[in-house]
């Protein structure tokens, strides 16, 4: 609504401004960020500014209440009901308001004037619905405050209020405080609301409409905009997870749900896939005055993190309950073999323990890694360095071995270099042992390995196997799921390995 817009009756055509110029009420109109668009004569006498003075100025800068103590708490009480007439879309009133205004002096000099007032501030919309203006009323009630402040005895003073409505003067100031408290009470309740740790919403309504919400529960889904939106327009993808049924069935019974470690599925970023958040939480029903049940307080905290680790505590349990079974049944079949192969007690705990100690060095090496794997090479230095590094030659790429081939090559490797510290290359002075390497076939990667002995004593096939080329065959065939060849050149033994790297065998 302009200024100059002009309302009709009849044959008559009324300018409005000079309608609002006329009025004996002081009012001035000031735009949403407070600042003077127009006032009436009526204000320009009550406050004696000039309209040129004034004009286009913040409403603050032009009447700043003066240099006492109190113009900071005056200005704010204005400031603070304007705001909320804006922001609100509401009328608010302010029922008796101190607030000083300038005088020029007959000098040029300019004093403060202390005066009462009682305003109304009303919104102004557009066609649209938005707060264009501020229209403050103002009444200047110093005099009805002087006269009910003025000391005077209690018959006078009754009869005075009466008169001049001091009485309800009073009440309205009472009031006005009353109001100023509960509303700085409200806005502390809220701030804790607003900042509270764990999620929080209001849901009005049999469409659970989204009354409130804070800041954990806007992180919790992406930072949407759901205020005023039905659960089933704020989030989609909640409506076939059960969880409307269930504030359904806490606003037809006004009982309370509870929820503990809840999967729901949330799309936490525009055009993200759904991602599974856990949480524990309660629907609490919110009853009117009459005992009815009117929405539903939602109040909970995220737990993705404790169900995860719960769930990898599980799996790791479980997994070192695997590892541990099949650790014993390899220790078993170690201790079987070797009692075959030696007939004295002595001999039999010499190679026994000799194994299991090739078995825990691989073991130290995977929990070194978190039992997520370990390398090659290391593996081999670990099973050979007994015997010399100088004596056995490695060369070959880093190879990542899963943990289960790991402790089968672990195995291969200590029975190689045993066997070729008892018969073979480095049970001679100048033999040696050289390792050789390769990663065949990039897209279905394959281990080649080839263990060549030299320097050593002549060399001939075995009649039979031994407990260590049963073990070498086993671990490559069945473990790894690859093959083995071994040749027995009169210069030294060579072993060649090939195993699939892709597979992963049970521990």
């Amino acid at each position: 609504m302009g200024l100059k817009e002009l309302f009709k009756s009849g044959d008559l055509t009324v300018d409005l401004a000079s309608v609002f110029d006329a009025s004996p009420n002081p009012y001035v109109l000031l735009t949403p960020d407070l600042r003077i668009a127009g006032m009436n004569q009526a204000y320009l006498n009550v406050t004696g500014a000039t309209r040129e003075a004034i004009l286009g100025k913040p409403l603050f800068d032009a009447f700043d209440s003066g240099p006492g103590e109190d113009a900071p708490e005056n200005v704010r009480q204005v400031k603070a009901s304007l705001e909320k007439a804006r922001d609100t879309g509401q009328r608010d009133h302010l029922a008796v308001v101190r607030f000083s205004i300038a005088r020029r002096q007959a000098n040029g000099a300019d004093t403060f004037e202390d005066r009462f007032w009682s305003a109304t501030h009303t919104p102004i919309f557009d066609d649209a619905g938005e707060v264009v203006f501020l229209l403050q009323h103002t009444t200047d009630i110093t005099e009805l405050e002087t006269l009910r402040n003025r000391g005077r005895t209690a018959t006078e003073a009754s009869a005075l209020d009466s008169v001049v409505s001091g009485a309800v003067l009073g009440r309205a100031e009472q009031v006005q405080e009353d109001n100023r408290r509960l509303e700085t009470e409200r806005n502390q309740l809220v701030e804790l609301f607003m900042q509270a740790p764990g999620f929080i919403a209001v849901l009005s309504g049999p469409d659970h409409v989204f009354q409130m919400h804070n800041m954990a529960y806007a992180q919790l889904i992406g930072h949407r905009d759901i205020a005023g939106k039905p659960l089933v327009e704020a989030l989609p993808e909640i409506e076939s997870q059960g969880f409307i049924p269930l504030l359904d069935t806490v606003l037809a019974t006004g009982e309370p749900f509870e929820g503990r470690s809840l999967g729901v599925q949330l799309q936490r970023s525009p055009d993200a896939p759904l991602e599974t958040v856990w949480v524990d939480f309660i629907f609490q029903p919110i009853r009117d005055a009459d005992g009815q049940t009117i929405g539903v307080f939602v109040q909970g905290h995220e737990v993705t993190e404790s169900v995860l680790a719960d769930e990898r505590q599980k799996l790791m349990i479980d997994e070192l309950n695997h590892r541990v079974k099949n650790t014993l049944a390899t220790v078993q079949s170690i201790a079987m073999q070797t009692a075959r192969s030696h007939a004295d007690p002595r001999t039999f705990a010499e190679g026994f323990q000799a194994r299991l100690l090739a078995l825990s060095h691989t073991h130290d090496l995977l929990t070194r890694r978190n039992w997520e794997g370990a390398d090659l090479g290391d593996i081999l230095q670990h099973e050979t360095e007994a015997h010399g590094a100088s004596r056995v030659s490695t060369n070959g790429p880093r190879v990542a071995l899963a943990p289960a081939a790991a402790l089968s090559l672990g195995m291969i490797f200590h029975e190689l270099a045993t066997n070729a510290a008892k018969y073979g290359a480095l049970s001679a002075q100048d033999g040696r042992v050289l390792v050789d390497w390769s990663i065949a076939d990039p897209t279905r990667p394959r281990l080649k390995l080839v263990w060549r002995e030299t320097g050593g004593p002549p060399v001939t096939a075995p009649d039979r196997k031994g407990f260590g080329s049963r073990l070498i065959e086993r671990n490559v065939r069945h473990d790894l799921a690859g093959e083995i060849e071994l040749d027995y050149p009169s210069g030294g033994l060579t072993v060649t390995i090939s195993v699939p790297l892709e597979r992963e065998p049970d521990l």
